[in-house]
């Protein structure tokens, strides 16, 4: 394992993608049966129960609007003025943003390119 703290971040487009051995025609085919069949004859990955779902937590929605828009919490926080620490609580459920910030959100999440102009730092 490496000492180096950073993590690389490989993009590749569809085209550099290995092509898969899936045969989606017949996974297409299956049957909604076939298809909770098969999941519970996996034995390394068995479906959850009802009470496992139960206690798991959905991604908040802050989370799925920075990772739409492609960008790490540090690139988030700094494009839209935010403190990376409240980004990082919101985004852990350890708080909730205020009428304020929730606003703020939606503008971002409607036309974020138009945000990032607003909240651009003037050229002098």
């Amino acid at each position: 394992m490496s000492n180096n703290p950073t993590s690389k971040i490989v993009r590749r487009t569809r085209e550099t993608l290995r092509r898969g051995t899936s045969d989606w025609a017949r996974l297409k085919a299956m049957t909604e049966e076939e298809i909770n069949a098969a999941a519970l004859s996996d034995p390394d990955c068995p479906p959850l129960t009802d009470e496992q779902l139960a206690q798991m937590r959905p991604v908040s929605r802050v989370k799925r609007l920075r990772e739409r828009l492609g960008l790490t919490q540090a690139q988030f926080a700094a494009a839209f003025h935010l403190p990376i620490t409240t980004l990082r609580d919101w985004e852990q459920h350890r708080s909730t943003p205020d009428a304020p910030a929730r606003a703020l959100l939606l503008a971002i999440e409607r036309d974020p390119d138009a945000m990032r102009r607003l909240l651009a730092e003037p050229v002098a």
